[in-house]
């Protein structure tokens, strides 16, 4: 069996589950050693943040902007996961 997910700013939503102060404002999560950005929220969608942006042209580019850039990492998204499955499994009724 395979399961193929596809969430709109998956990193960006998986960190906002644990960081809520995040909400509302534009967030950038990084690839490996924080070379380019590999998810937006929506908020920095709408600066004209492009994924695939080089970390070290953000501040060239959006001078003046606060702009929270985060490291990628894959056990919020797993947790993330763990808790969205064992939530949505608990609401499918089970036959007895």
């Amino acid at each position: 069996m395979y399961a193929i997910i596809d969430c709109d700013n998956c990193f960006v939503s998986c960190e906002r589950v644990f960081r809520p102060d995040l909400e509302g404002k534009p967030v950038v999560v990084l690839s490996n050693n924080d070379g380019c950005v590999v998810a937006r929220s929506n908020e920095a969608k709408k600066l004209g943040i492009k994924e695939g942006t080089p970390y070290f042209k953000l501040a060239d580019e959006f001078p003046g902007v606060k702009i929270e850039a985060l490291s990628t990492r894959l056990s919020v998204v797993l947790l993330s996961w763990l808790l969205w499955l064992s939530f949505s499994c608990s609401m499918i009724p089970m036959a007895v």
